[in-house]
């Protein structure tokens, strides 16, 4: 195996990256300002921007799986046991002691196992929680004729506020760990050129070179 910078975030993918990062501040931002976490704009405002970009970050998702689900990005995502306790033990303790990260990006797999059920549960359970809710809270005056409970209001209320905490505990967490291992900036290098390091077998490399030799310097 050899080590080679190689394109491996597309630009589309690197559009939904920073695009989607920018909804979801202004959408937590402005959520959080509708709910009364600080004045920093109205009420009003704060809501016509969560609404608007809300639906942006819908409609950029929509693109988003259709384009994962025809180029086979979507294997990147699927969950796997091998070499998973050893990231979870990097984490929770090599990382401290200095230790080498146990996972090397590879040509066919870019995600560690843990990155890799971490992202699949966001786009699982936590991403549709929060969409879902948001909906549901848009909508209310169109269905609320229909439920007798009085609390669905509230309900729907609570589910969108701890998904929206739950995404801050997550970008907390995604920024710190761009502090660990490499300098911040080598980290987040590969989200805006493309490229990052990557072990590449013997055959890989010659194809790289031979068919896509824009994608390998």
């Amino acid at each position: 195996m050899s080590t080679r910078k190689v394109m491996i975030y597309s630009r589309f993918e690197r559009f939904w990256h920073w695009t989607q990062m920018a909804l979801i501040v202004t959408l937590l931002f402005t959520g959080f300002g509708i709910h009364g976490f600080h004045r920093l704009i109205s009420i009003d405002l704060a809501d016509r921007i969560h609404t608007v970009s809300a639906i942006g970050v819908m409609v950029l998702w929509l693109f988003a799986i259709s384009w994962i689900l025809t180029t086979g990005v979507w294997k990147q995502f699927m969950p796997t046991s091998q070499g998973l306790w050893r990231v979870v033990r990097f984490y929770s303790y090599g990382i401290f002691k200095g230790e080498s990260h146990p996972f090397r990006k590879t040509y066919r797999r870019k995600l560690n196992p843990l990155q890799a059920v971490t992202y699949l549960a966001l786009k699982l359970i936590l991403f549709p929680a929060i969409w879902l809710s948001g909906f549901a809270y848009l909508t209310y005056g169109l269905w609320e004729r229909f439920i007798s409970s009085g609390t669905a209001y509230e309900t729907v209320a609570l589910i969108h506020t701890a998904a929206a905490f739950a995404i801050v505990a997550f970008v907390t967490i995604h920024v710190y760990m761009l502090t660990t291992g490499h300098s911040f900036v080598g980290h987040v290098a590969p989200m805006i050129t493309g490229f990052d390091d990557v072990d590449l077998s013997p055959e890989e490399e010659a194809y790289l070179e031979a068919d896509e030799p824009g994608h390998i310097r």
